[in-house]
Order: structure tokens, then sequence, then C-alpha cells
């Protein structure tokens, strides 16, 4: 694509000078190690890295064309904007030549349940015999290739690059989690989506967001820019959304597009009824506008009934029949660090789930008590640089939900690990709960001390291979520590 023709995309913008000389551009980027000759670059002010003081750098490194919202000194053409976080929403998917609108487009936004809901999608359009992709917290995948990520949505060129790999690939239906964060900052922006699913509304992102209310607000844009027409030729926006919370509710007039709705409440169009919970798995009886099949699934636990409903929903919102989104569902064993059993022969259960928010963890060990027939053991704590409110509040529902809590590190970041374990201990003051720094101790403990029948909870990083301290990130996974301890106990005949 040739620059001038990149750039007239943008409909309000100043050149300074002028784009005297045409030229192919071989790469959109915000990065300055990507940049290559031909290359236009994104001054983009981060929170650690103001893009506006790399400039220079970019083009001493081959970028041929910047656009900035600040006065810069370069010796190539800058194109200057309001907002440059909006203008690279706009390049990269013109650019890319719009991908999402090629693709059924599946978002998933909420604070619980993102990530095994894109999942249990993906499975159902594979078992359709469609080619698939994934964007989310664990990884980027197109078709069977894992790609590493470093947010749960990607940058807008990040996702539109991304998006024009899987079309380019064949693939033809995307299942992706949206963040709030990636709503507030524009990262979607320029996404043609088909489907929204909304999973559930509780505290997370408050050092960002700041309020309940405005993190309610950053969901809701996602259902907000489904659309505000209504195709006439037979292709229909759906939100999905869960009426259960009354988040969910309040989603319906945020949006223009039809409407179908889940929960556990009759009143659901797609509803769950007779849940009973079991230690291999959770079976109930599923009604579709009244149309009731009993399900059974691997999956444990009512939170994961909630994410079978949305799943179901954005497929049968897509026209796939029941019987067939039933029988992709009833086959799924789980996803990696969401309520993952580790494989032991001690007697000993040990579970690593990625319940790093307060109701994540409410609904994990109350799916424990649910099947526990001895001890419940909790391993958890809060991440540094994160939002510090929820820290007493997981702390008491530890105390509260288990007979022996642990308190451990759990990404301390930037901050010092005794203080955010201080913020804990501060929630339950007189409950004597062990409290161990390093979290290789913590669940070298819990195992050592667990006897057969006890459930061992490991939450907060669920699929994380890493423990971030200071701005390194070190190798630790979980479940492999949990192996590690298991190993050292006496097996059961």
């Amino acid at each position: 694509m040739k620059a001038s023709e990149l750039i007239n995309s943008l409909k309000f913008k100043r050149v300074e000078p002028a784009l005297t000389t045409d030229f192919d551009v071989t790469l959109l980027t915000q990065d300055t190690r990507e940049v290559k000759p031909g290359a236009v670059f994104i001054c983009v002010d981060g929170y650690h890295v103001d893009g506006h003081d790399l400039a220079g750098q970019a083009v001493e490194k081959g970028a041929q064309l910047i656009v900035a919202q600040k006065p810069i000194d370069v010796a190539v053409p800058v194109v200057y904007v309001a907002n440059t976080e909006r203008a690279m929403a706009m390049l990269a998917d013109v650019f890319y030549d719009a991908p999402s609108q090629k693709m059924r487009m599946i978002g998933v936004t909420g604070t619980n349940g993102k990530t095994t809901v894109t999942h249990l999608i993906e499975q159902i359009y594979r078992d359709q015999q469609q080619v698939t992709g994934l964007i989310g917290t664990m990884y980027r995948k197109i078709k069977d290739q894992k790609y590493p990520t470093a947010n749960t949505t990607p940058d807008a060129i990040t996702t539109q690059r991304t998006l024009a790999a899987m079309r380019d690939t064949g693939v033809q239906t995307v299942a992706m989690e949206v963040s709030s964060i990636a709503l507030v900052l524009g990262r979607v922006w320029g996404i043609d989506y088909d489907i929204a699913v909304f999973t559930n509304l509780t505290q997370d992102h408050l050092d960002f967001h700041k309020t309940m209310a405005k993190y309610a607000e950053a969901k809701a844009m996602l259902f907000a820019q489904l659309g505000n027409k209504y195709d006439q030729n037979g292709t229909h926006k759906v939100a999905v959304l869960n009426t259960d919370d009354p988040v969910g509710r309040e989603f319906e007039q945020y949006t223009a597009a039809h409407v179908l709705t889940f929960g556990l409440n009759p009143d659901a169009m797609i509803n769950a009824q007779n849940v009973h919970i079991h230690s291999h798995g959770t079976e109930f009886d599923l009604s579709v506008f009244g149309h009731v099949t009993h399900v059974t699934m691997k999956l444990i636990g009512e939170f994961n009934v909630y994410n079978m409903l949305a799943a179901f929903a954005a497929a049968y919102a897509s026209g796939i029949p029941e019987a067939q989104i039933i029988a992709s569902l009833e086959k799924v064993t789980g996803v990696k660090g969401r309520f993952q059993a580790v494989p032991s022969h001690t007697g000993v259960s040990v579970i690593v789930d990625y319940s790093h928010t307060p109701d994540g963890l409410l609904n994990a060990l109350e799916t424990i008590q649910d099947f526990a027939q001895k001890d419940i053991y909790c391993v958890v704590g809060c991440g540094g640089d994160r939002d510090k409110g929820k820290r007493p509040k997981m702390a008491k529902i530890a105390v509260e939900h288990s007979s022996k809590p642990i308190f451990t590190s759990d990404n301390p970041r930037t901050e010092d690990p005794t203080a955010i374990l201080q913020d804990m201990v501060a929630g339950v003051p007189d409950a004597g709960v062990p409290v161990y720094e390093d979290r290789h101790e913590a669940i070298a403990k819990a195992i050592e001390q667990a006897q057969p029948g006890d459930v061992v909870l490991i939450a907060g990083k669920g699929h994380e291979d890493y423990q971030i301290i200071g701005r390194t990130k070190h190798h630790f996974d979980d479940s492999e520590e949990a192996s590690k301890a298991l190993a050292l106990k006496p097996t059961l005949d």
C-alpha cells in the first residue's frame, strides 16, 4: 500500500512537511524494535514509554513516515493527529484491509469466564469443520498454531495483523476475549463483531477504572459498538447477555442488536435448571426457549454452567443446531489453569485455578465445597501494582470458605511482597493464617500437610508459567510446583 493512500484514510490530520515522495509501506508499527525501511511509525504515549521520544530512533532504523500527536523534530514527514491511539486503529484496519469483515467475529467480555468461554466456542466451531482462530489471555491461536501474547486483548496493530493472518489462512470464525481496558484504550476500534457475549461483572481492574460504574461502562462499549442498523440481507448482530447479573440486564439498553439471554433464572431465553455438581463433572437440564435437554459435562461447578451457557448461546446465535452444540460441549475436558486438576495418586486432590478476583475465588471454593470429603486448603495471593481493594476481600473469602487458608505471593511486580501480604492479613486480622512470601514454599507446605480426602486449591495464576518480581518474569508454574510436591508424598494403592 502506498503511504499517500494509507494516510488519506485519516480524515482530520496535518502533514508537515508535505509528503512529496510516495513510497510503499512495508510495516505499520508502534514498536521501534520492529522498524525497518519503509515503515510507518506511530508515536503512542504509553504507561512506561512515550513513543514520541523514540521517533528519531525509528527514523534512524528506516521509518519514512511518523504519526504523532505532539511536536517532534525528525527528518521525515510527520502526520499530526489529535489522538494517535485512534489513528493507529484506523490505519491498522486500512493497512490490513479490514480482516474482521471477512470472518465471523465473536467477542467475549466480562470479569470471569472469558478464557473458558472462548475455548468452548472454538471447540464448537471446530466440530462444525470450520477453521478457527482465538485471541485471548493465554495466547493467539491460528488454526492449531499458537503465538504468545502480552495482553488479554493486544494493541490495535497486533490484533489487526493477527486477524489478517487468520483471514489469509482461511479462518472462518474467531473467538476473542475483549478486556475492559482494551475497550477504553480503543484496541478493538474497527473490529466488526457479529456476536458479543457478556459473562458477568465483579470487582477487578479498579486500579485502572477507579469505580465499578466506570468498569461496567467500559464493558458496555462492546455492545454499544455492535452497530445501529438492521441488515435485511440475513446478517444479524447479536448481543448474548447473562441476565442473572443485573449489569447484563442493563446492557440490553446499550445495543440495538438482537438480544439473546442466558442464566440459571427460568426467565432467560436459554437457561439451566436442576444443576447437580459432582467431583467428576456437572449435569443439568438445558432449556432453550422451552425445549429441554439433559446435559452431562466434564467441567465442574456452577460457574462452568454459566460458561457453557454463554458458549452455547453464541453458537446458537449463528445457527448451529442445539444437539450439535451440546455434543461438542459435553466432550470438553477443560482449559489449562481453569479449575485444572493436577494428576495425583496420593488421595489428595489438587486444583489449579486462575481465580484472581474475589468472585472467582468464591466460585472456585464453593464448587470445591460441593465435593470435598475433608479439609480444603487454599493457597492464594494478590498481584502487585493492581487493585489493592480486593486484597482484604480475597483474604476474607479464603478464610471463610476453606479450612486451611495459606497466603502467599502472586506476581508482586514492583510492590513489596510483604506489604501486599499485610494488606491481605488486614482483612482477617485474628485468623492466624500462615503466610509464606515464597510461593514455592507455600504450595509445598499445603501439599505436604494435606491428607487423603483433602483438596488443595492453588489460586490466582492458573495458566501462567511465570512469576513477575520487579519488572522481570521468572519461570514459575503452579501445576509444575504441585506435581513436584505430590511426588514427595506416598501413593495410595
